[in-house]
């Protein structure tokens, strides 16, 4: 039978845990509530996939090409929602322009695995 000083620290540790949890889980929710920075990129979007062993996520590449000739930068991004990522799939082999919001320190790749978020697309003619 527990006595009282092991049933105190028991309760103790418990307690000490769920606050832990309760933390992890309002940093996490601030985290991707909370924008860092906003914008838009346009490009093609040269990559797609749905990917994850356990979280699948929505990631993809956005070749950015200045001027005809030179080397395109690449923007790596993650799209949460599925009707976002629809779209993003239905303007594949166009020129898009990517309406993006960055989330730093999202503590784990489940959401995503970048900073950098897709909220919405449209052409570029």
């Amino acid at each position: 039978m527990p006595t009282n000083s092991s049933r105190r620290w028991l309760l103790w540790f418990a307690g000490f845990v769920a606050l832990l949890l309760v933390l992890a889980v309002l940093y996490t929710w601030l985290a991707l509530s909370w924008s860092y920075s906003e914008g838009e990129r346009a490009g093609y979007v040269q990559k797609f996939s749905n990917k994850g062993w356990l979280c699948k996520t929505w990631e993809g590449e956005l070749a950015m090409v200045a001027m005809p000739g030179s080397l395109a930068e690449k923007f790596a991004f993650s799209v949460r929602d599925a009707a976002v990522a629809a779209k993003v799939e239905k303007t594949m082999g166009k020129r898009v322009a990517l309406v993006y919001q960055e989330h730093r320190g999202v503590p784990s790749s489940c959401f995503g695995d970048t900073e950098h978020f897709v909220v919405d697309v449209r052409s570029v003619e």
